[in-house]
């Protein structure tokens, strides 16, 4: 069983190793994941009993927009709905923030990912040639408009 929760520093360690495993040619230093816990940072992992960290999920936010850094699972953790949980759990706070709008970008041949992220009301507005390397590739360019309060 696992438990989805804010990520901390405490996390950094964990999140950074499943950087090296599922990005091993550019993974995230720990350096460049402790800007996540600061202002205008967040993220979310997914925890096993142990506290090994299964999935996560970072973004930088500013005034009303958020652009989503990474998301990540452990290879023995897919298809158990761990980016899902991560990704909504951002998205929740997301609403909380005020922010209107959310961003990322998705190798154009993450067929799984850019369906996962259909599924959570994201649509493609754009594409960012040569955006990834190792190997190179576009990205789409995606985006979530967040409902706001009518009341």
């Amino acid at each position: 069983m696992s438990r989805i929760v804010r990520l901390t520093r405490e996390h950094l360690n964990g999140v950074a190793e499943l950087e090296r495993l599922c990005f091993p040619a550019e993974p995230w230093s720990e350096n460049a994941l402790e800007a996540l816990c600061r202002e205008h940072g967040i993220g979310f992992v997914a925890l096993d009993e142990d506290e090994t960290v299964l999935a996560y999920v970072g973004m930088t936010y500013a005034a009303d927009e958020g652009s989503i850094t990474n998301v990540a699972t452990h290879p023995n953790a897919r298809r158990q709905g761990l980016g899902r949980a991560v990704v909504q759990a951002l998205m929740n706070e997301s609403l909380a923030l005020g922010l209107n709008d959310v961003y990322l970008e998705v190798r154009l041949s993450n067929a799984p990912a850019i369906a996962l992220y259909e599924t959570l009301g994201f649509v493609t507005v754009g594409t960012r040639k040569n955006f990834y390397r190792h190997p190179t590739e576009d990205a789409l360019l995606m985006r979530v408009t967040l409902p706001t309060d009518t009341k």
